[in-house]
């Protein structure tokens, strides 16, 4: 099986020796995507909603650069460094995902990079 690299430069680009995503047979897997408004560059720390919104933006435009959607997401992980936000990134999370939504895992970390408050990945399945 041949191994595809996904990239977009409508999602934040690799801070790190990373993909966006890879695509292996009809599987897709995305990195973490960190909360960075593509509109201004800026990463949100401050609003923990918008900080999802923005993560959430991010792996919807990388999945569709592979040619697939949040539709087709089977597995997400959520990391947050505050437990207290889960409710929050919660309620925008759910805005995403038609019902039945995808499996998912929620961590808390003691940090993220760059101060994120939130960052999320996802594994689906091709267009």
């Amino acid at each position: 099986m041949q191994r595809t690299i996904v990239t977009t430069d409508k999602a934040p680009g690799a801070i790190g020796p990373y993909s966006q995503a890879v695509g292996c047979g009809n599987m897709i897997f995305t990195s973490g995507q960190l909360p960075i408004d593509m509109a201004t560059g800026k990463l949100e720390t401050a609003d923990v909603k918008k900080a999802a919104k923005h993560s959430l933006d991010n792996l919807k435009a990388i999945l569709e650069a592979a040619g697939s959607s949040m539709e087709n997401i089977v597995k997400t992980t959520v990391f947050l460094t505050d437990m207290n936000d889960f409710a929050a990134v919660n309620e925008v999370y759910a805005t995403y995902f038609d019902a039945p939504p995808p499996a998912r895992s929620c961590v808390a970390m003691v940090a993220l990079p760059n101060g994120a408050k939130v960052e999320i990945e996802a594994i689906a399945m091709g267009g």
